[in-house]
């Protein structure tokens, strides 16, 4: 018997290695990892540089508690306002609490003017604590956890007059992604994204941008916003910040600075020594890969008819590829995602190489067809 939760849907093999893009169970079995720990080991599992720098960090100093300055908090905060519009930096351990964060900040900030709501997105993603599944735009999460707080409305993603119409005396904030992961891999529409930010200045609203996905190189740019030459007044991250090390950010404009005051908001183990060395290395390294990753991605999605950005894609079928996801895994050694009922979701670390790309293709082409000439057949 199990002593865990039921709470994860558990893939039938037990991963006990990673080595480079490969990950490998307790049979010896190897698989070509384009899950990436779902956007997490954009430099591929256990990559040197960032292993250096932890076991580096292991030798000093693991906690301190935020009672103390963290030289190395500063030092990360400093290289991502360098590469981004931000100013500021919270640190956190993960995406939901990036996202708790920002809406804690933009709430603080927007009640000063009596206002509270923040509109978001129809099969948007933002985490599963109560405010961010909340904020979340897909039902299947809020199921039994009634009743949610007020404050959010989520109206349909890429439409203009349904945001022109959301937008309230009681709004302080619109919080997006600019590629929905979880909810098929969708990118904004460049004019939806402009009429955003125009609303957002005519009607003095923040703008937060959730990278949790998308950030720290995932779409070709050190975040995606960037795409679309916009500068939002919140950003959240997570996932590729730390190599597999939890770290979550919430970075944002000078103006917020005052907002989080002392005693405001806080964290245990959020900015601990550990996740700093793990988040400075992460990012050393992965700057030299960011011109490859649009390059990488365009490659899956020309051959694969899919969308999305950089290494961040979806591939739509007229069917549910649930089959196709099990198969890949257990006859082709290749791990891929859904991302809702028939989109297949691939995530590759950026390090994957023009040899293992085509592999890729190859077997899920192969996969696929076999799948569509078996489901013709009944």
């Amino acid at each position: 018997m199990s002593h865990l939760f039921s709470n994860y849907a558990r893939w039938p093999i037990n991963i006990v290695k990673g080595e480079g893009n490969y990950l490998f169970d307790d049979q010896g079995k190897k698989y070509l990892d384009l899950v990436s720990g779902i956007a997490v080991t954009s430099l591929g599992n256990i990559p040197p540089q960032v292993k250096a720098k932890i076991s580096e960090q292991l030798d000093t100093l693991w906690h301190c508690s935020n009672l103390f300055n963290i030289p190395q908090q500063e030092e990360l905060a400093t290289k991502l306002t360098s590469i981004s519009c931000a100013d500021r930096v919270f640190f956190c351990n993960s995406g939901a609490e990036a996202n708790e964060a920002a809406i804690k900040l933009a709430r603080k900030y927007g009640n000063e003017k009596g206002k509270y709501e923040i509109i978001t997105f129809e099969q948007s993603f933002h985490g599963r604590t109560l405010a961010t599944l909340t904020a979340t735009g897909q039902e299947k999460v809020k199921i039994g956890f009634s009743p949610l707080p007020e404050g959010f409305k989520t109206i349909p993603y890429n439409d203009i007059e349904a945001l022109k119409e959301a937008i309230g005396d009681k709004t302080c904030a619109i919080m997006l992604e600019m590629v929905q992961g979880e909810g098929g891999v969708h990118p904004a529409d460049p004019a939806w994204v402009e009429v955003i930010t125009e609303q957002c200045q005519q009607h003095g609203l923040l703008l937060i941008v959730d990278e949790v996905q998308t950030g720290i190189g995932r779409t070709g740019k050190w975040f995606a916003h960037q795409h679309y030459g916009i500068e939002p007044d919140i950003i959240t991250m997570a996932k590729g910040l730390g190599s597999g090390f939890p770290i979550g950010a919430m970075m944002a404009k000078e103006f917020l600075a005052d907002t989080f005051g002392p005693g405001t908001h806080g964290t245990t183990f959020g900015g601990n020594p550990l996740a700093m060395a793990a988040g400075l290395a992460t990012l050393e390294a992965i700057e030299a890969y960011l011109p490859e990753v649009e390059e990488k991605g365009a490659y899956f999605m020309e051959k694969l008819g899919g969308r999305g950005k950089g290494l961040m894609i979806g591939v739509e079928f007229d069917f549910e590829v649930g089959p196709i996801v099990t198969k890949l895994r257990e006859e082709e050694g290749i791990l891929a995602l859904v991302a809702g009922p028939k989109v297949l979701r691939i995530l590759p670390p950026f390090t994957i190489t023009q040899q293992e790309m085509e592999m890729a293709v190859e077997k899920i082409l192969q996969v696929v067809q076999a799948h569509k000439g078996a489901v013709e057949l009944c």
